[in-house]
Formats: C-alpha cells, structure tokens, sequence
C-alpha cells in the first residue's frame, strides 16, 4: 500500500532524495518515487495526488530546487500532511529553493527540512513519524531506530576516549 509519494521536480534530483527512500524502505513503508513538475507538468502533479489520494496515500514529501513550487502546488491539491525538501539548483546555493519550501500562505502548509540529502532522510524519519501516529508497529521501528542511534554515538565517543 502506498503510504507515501516522494515527488522530485527533476530527474537530476535523484541522488539527492535517494537516502529518502532508502530510510522509507527501511522502515518498510510503502511508498511513490516519481518525477514531475510543478511548472513543466502541472496537469501530471494534479493527477498523481488525485490518483493518489484515491490509493490511501497519507503524507507526501516534495523535493525541489531554485523555485521551488512542488511541495505548494501539491499542497494546494491535498488536506495530506506535505513535506518540502529545498535543493541547492542554483548559484543561491539552496537559499531560493528554502524560502520558496518555507513561505507558504495560511492554511497551505508545507513542513520543511533542511536542504539535499540531510533534508531527504529527514523528511522520510518525518513521515514516519506522522504515520506512526496510528501505526504501532511502525512507531516501535522507529524507538528500535532511536536507540540505534544513541548507542551508535555512545560507542563512538568511547572509541574515542580510549584513544586518549
């Protein structure tokens, strides 16, 4: 069943939202990977989320550079929780594409994370946590994940210290 659509604005994103569906696939989520364009195809946009919407899909996570109007025109076609990935596409280095994710009018939000690859695992760890709201079993993968992390820094700094 597809939970989530993981929505890019170009082809050329792909390296940068591939750790989003790695952490997705982890989790075992089902979700969309797909390309499509708020300004080259906004009938395909409008039809993926309708499409969507009618398959149950729950949180949609949209990555895009310069501009940047992917997350707010799928966020103008869904009441879904949307998440907005900002790509550095441009000389701004990323700065466009933030503010564009970011400033979305009353009573069309778009959360937003941080840019690139960090923002992609980011997005998916968040729609997993929405999902995870009414899913048990998910909210425990993702307590099991916690703790993986705590004691991936704990042996860390204790390698660390030994060194001294």
């Amino acid at each position: 069943m597809t939970k989530v659509a993981v929505f890019m604005g170009s082809i050329s994103d792909e390296d940068k939202m591939r750790p989003c569906v790695q952490v997705l696939d982890e989790l075992g989520i089902g979700h969309v990977f797909t390309v499509t364009s708020a300004h080259r195809t906004p009938e395909r946009t409008a039809k993926l989320v309708a499409d969507l919407e009618k398959k149950g899909c729950q949180v949609y996570i949209c990555a895009a550079g310069m501009a940047a109007h992917l997350a707010g025109a799928v966020a103008a076609k869904t009441a879904k929780p949307v998440i907005g990935v900002p790509l550095s596409a441009s000389a701004l280095g990323g700065m466009d594409a933030l503010l564009s994710t970011v400033m979305m009018p009353p009573g069309f939000p778009v959360a937003t994370v941080a840019l690139d690859s960090a923002g992609a695992r980011n997005a998916a760890w968040l729609a997993a946590q929405i999902l995870a709201l009414s899913d048990k079993p998910l909210a425990a993968k993702i307590a099991k994940a916690r703790k993986g992390f705590v004691a991936s820094v704990e042996k860390a700094a204790a390698g660390l210290e030994k060194k001294k």
